[in-house]
């Protein structure tokens, strides 16, 4: 079994990999102990980045120090954690947990024209959920880009902005990638992964959907400032068991969303997989693998609003914490507001 370190998190024995802040100091890459302690590893890697672009050895590098520490040292509880990574290319895998996509296509706005007049929810559920079973069957992963300037840390406030009506979380297991390939099968695609991370994808999802354009959908919501909650830190792939991962986030203390990983419908490495067909993967890309379920649809529409505190934990992962907050935009409003949604009557 298992022994976690109560105050980070960590299995012990194992580190993470993160980028911290002192106040008044810059931020600096950083090897987190079980216990809390952080290392200081700027006098080798100049980022995360770095370190990542350095795979290869750098595991070995990392390991021996954290079992030898030198140079500067801090606790973790005085630092600011930033995002793990400050620009990675980011790609969200959509509709990857079973439950969680049948429930958000029964009760989310963005679905509800394609429901029959007088239909229930537990009626359309079950379309839903027949749908999803032939997509696992024939289908094949789904994923959209994202923009690292989302990123918040692990510890900053999520801010609500003017446009949107639901804000809804999405706990989700990332995956950092330690190399590059092209045309690579999943057992290939499984020795890109370099490590695991927690994200909170977050997004407005009455924003989803709109019916100006031939397409149908925008993913542009997804991305407001402070959207994308990352780390505290990055944990090896050598210190995880993937079968044991479980997501776990809770709104004022109650307990939102708590699932185990193992439900995916495509695991991280078929994922990888098509994205290697689809672009060049690179050291310090972060796919993040899809929410399980429990979102705010399926709590009575139950949407983030200012003064929430949400709190997360991914096991092996660290944790977050995070206010919801207004974003203070002083006398600026919107120029071109809400997506435009015009169903036929």
């Amino acid at each position: 079994m298992t022994d976690f370190d109560p105050v980070t998190g960590l299995a012990k024995g194992s580190f993470g990999i993160g980028t911290f802040k002192a106040q008044g100091s810059p931020s600096f890459p950083a090897i987190v102990l079980p216990g809390g302690t952080v290392l200081d590893i700027s006098d080798t890697w100049h980022d995360t980045h770095a370190v990542f672009d350095d795979w290869d050895r750098a595991f070995d590098m990392l390991f021996d120090r954290s079992q030898r520490p030198h140079g500067p040292e801090h606790e973790i509880g005085s630092l600011l954690a930033m995002p793990c990574l400050s620009h990675p290319n980011m790609l969200f895998a959509g509709s990857n947990y079973r439950q969680h996509v049948a429930e958000m296509m029964t009760h989310n706005k963005f679905n509800q024209h394609n429901r029959k007049a007088g239909e229930s929810d537990a009626d359309f559920f079950q379309r839903n959920l027949a749908e999803v079973d032939r997509r696992a069957r024939t289908g094949m992963p789904f994923f959209w880009t994202g923009l690292h300037s989302s990123l918040v840390g692990a510890n900053d406030d999520i801010e609500l902005p003017l446009i949107g009506e639901h804000p809804d979380w999405e706990m989700e297991l990332g995956v950092i990638v330690g190399k590059t390939g092209r045309y690579l099968d999943s057992k290939e695609a499984k020795d890109l992964i370099a490590g695991y991370v927690a994200v909170n994808d977050i997004g407005t999802v009455d924003e989803f959907r709109r019916t100006d354009v031939r397409f149908q959908y925008d993913w542009i919501s997804k991305h407001q400032p402070t959207f994308k909650v990352l780390g505290p830190f990055i944990v090896p792939k050598q210190f995880v068991t993937f079968e044991d991962m479980r997501i776990q986030l809770r709104l004022n203390g109650q307990t939102m969303q708590d699932w185990p990983v193992t439900d995916m419908i495509f695991t991280p490495e078929q994922i990888l997989s098509y994205a290697s067909e689809r672009i060049r993967l690179l050291p310090g890309d972060l796919l993040s693998t899809g929410s399980p379920p429990g979102n705010a649809a399926f709590h009575g529409n139950r949407w983030m609003r200012p003064g929430d505190v949400v709190e997360s934990e991914i096991t092996f992962l660290g944790r977050q914490r995070n206010n919801v907050i207004v974003e203070q935009t002083g006398v600026r409003t919107w120029n071109w507001g809400p997506l435009p949604v015009h169903d036929p009557a």
